[in-house]
């Protein structure tokens, strides 16, 4: 069993995450998740309200007993969510885990601790990761440019920004962007992780309630099927590559583009109906680079065990193999 800082400080049996994905990260997946050992953290603005928030977290405890979290996202907008109420909603449901991300999060980290909850903060670049940990956050998940959703503009790949951001972080941290398989997972503390964090390869799964055609979408693409959109407006979005991403960045080459020209391209409920109905061109649908690497759709538990286990061996076995075959050539 691969036991890390992570492991021990978030109390799961693998070093695995399942981070927050809107309209992905529902009870039926996280518990799964968590059923399978790993972390799984809720979307809290999935649920249309901080009221459907506390039901989905009651769903959830009714589903496992193991540790998850409740993802809260706070992005700039003309009529934000309640943050605070959705806030508020984790702290009194008693969930002990929560995942931040976005911008500004002080005031929400701030108000977990006081209340005894374990933070994880989402963020694409080492400074923001140092931040973070200034702000009193325990652990940082750090977002390669090969992620799926924001990779941040630095465009910084997580061969370099992770052992970057571990030579510097003090507290855990896991890596995320283009994980799918134990070979990544392996890479990932090599280069200074903790663990790390999917996205991608866990909506393709069985207990994920995307439609199953979008997963075999997934199952079908390439590692070059994604798009990077808004990259004019400087809010870079990693994207499945589909008949609408590609207009959106036809429209954006032309220059001088603003949102209210791509608006009713990108609306979120176009990307929810992808996920709902099956139809993988009807709007803009989150997906990594990753999809180069998901051959199938299993279930969390034989996807997590999987991981561990192939990760354990290639531990023991080629790694192992390799640093006898040096010490040897060593002594020759």
């Amino acid at each position: 069993m691969l036991k890390t800082r992570f492991t021990e400080m978030f109390g799961v049996d693998h070093p695995i995450v399942q981070g927050g994905m809107q309209w992905v990260g529902r009870a039926e997946l996280v518990a799964a998740v968590a059923n399978a050992g790993a972390l799984g953290f809720i979307t809290a603005l999935t649920q249309p309200t901080p009221e459907d928030l506390v039901k989905e977290i009651a769903k959830c405890k009714g589903l496992t007993d193991k540790p998850f979290g409740v993802n809260l996202t706070i992005l700039p907008a003309l009529k934000p969510p309640p943050y605070a109420e959705y806030r508020q909603a984790i702290i009194e449901s008693g969930v002990k885990i929560a995942e931040t991300a976005g911008y500004k999060p002080q005031e929400h980290v701030n108000h977990f601790k006081e209340h005894g909850i374990k933070v994880i903060h989402k963020c694409t670049a080492v400074r923001h990761a140092l931040s973070a940990e200034r702000m009193g956050v325990d652990a940082i998940s750090i977002d390669g440019f090969e992620c799926a959703g924001h990779p941040g503009e630095d465009d910084i790949p997580g061969l370099i920004l992770i052992p970057a951001a571990a030579d510097k972080v003090k507290i855990p941290m896991i890596a995320s962007g283009g994980f799918g398989d134990a070979r990544g997972l392996v890479a990932a503390l090599a280069l200074g992780a903790e663990g790390v964090n999917m996205g991608t390869r866990f909506m393709c799964t069985k207990e994920s309630a995307i439609h199953q055609k979008v997963k075999e979408q997934i199952v079908a693409n390439d590692e070059r099927a994604t798009d990077l959109i808004f990259r004019t407006l400087h809010n870079t979005a990693r994207v499945a590559k589909n008949a609408v991403s590609q207009e959106v960045v036809a429209i954006e080459k032309k220059g001088g583009a603003k949102i209210e020209d791509i608006a009713h391209l990108v609306a979120g409920a176009r990307g929810r109906v992808v996920y709902e109905a099956g139809d993988p061109d009807h709007g803009i649908w989150s997906a990594g680079m990753v999809q180069g690497l998901i051959y199938d759709i299993p279930s969390c538990q034989e996807l997590v065990t999987r991981m561990v286990s192939e990760a354990e061996a290639i531990i023991k076995t080629r790694l192992n193999r390799m640093a006898g075959m040096s010490v040897a050539q060593a002594a020759e």
